[in-house]
């Protein structure tokens, strides 16, 4: 599968591709996981912003980069989703390599922190990532703190 991808600052994003993105993340996080919680947040504004797109133009992947010391002291990975229509053909793994590479580049010689939704933790192991503490439930869904060493 061919993927287009790009990055972006909350202000550099037009209108289309916004809309593209938060409906990505509301379809998943709010309405399929069923978790009622604030998901656009203070965040966003300062977060880079990463969009996977297929040959048809829609917005299939995405995530977004947080900087050090506003969530955690490290940059950290989050709001890592993959439409559902795009599923089960490994495009979770290219896209946690592609934001790896790009927070690296962002932030280099930086550790990398995720807080990863637990069945997901052998994915990120994958890429890298080792768990760190005990898992915990976030807005009912277990997850699992990770870090990637620089």
């Amino acid at each position: 599968m061919l993927i287009r991808w790009s990055n972006c600052l909350l202000h550099e994003f037009d209108a289309k591709t916004l809309l593209q993105a938060l409906r990505l993340r509301q379809d998943v996080f709010v309405l399929e996981q069923q978790c009622l919680y604030p998901d656009i947040d203070v965040l966003d504004e300062s977060s880079t912003h990463l969009l996977g797109f297929n040959a048809e133009d829609e917005l299939i992947a995405y995530l977004r980069i947080v900087p050090p010391e506003l969530h955690y002291p490290e940059p950290a990975i989050g709001r890592v989703v993959i439409a559902q229509s795009s599923r089960g053909q490994g495009l979770g793994r290219v896209l946690i390599t592609e934001g790896v590479r790009l927070t690296q580049r962002l932030y280099p010689a930086s550790d990398i922190r995720i807080s990863a939704q637990s069945h997901l933790v052998a994915l990120y192991e994958e890429a890298g990532f080792e768990s760190v503490g005990e898992a915990y439930l976030e807005d009912g869904i277990p997850h699992q703190e990770m870090l990637l060493a620089s």
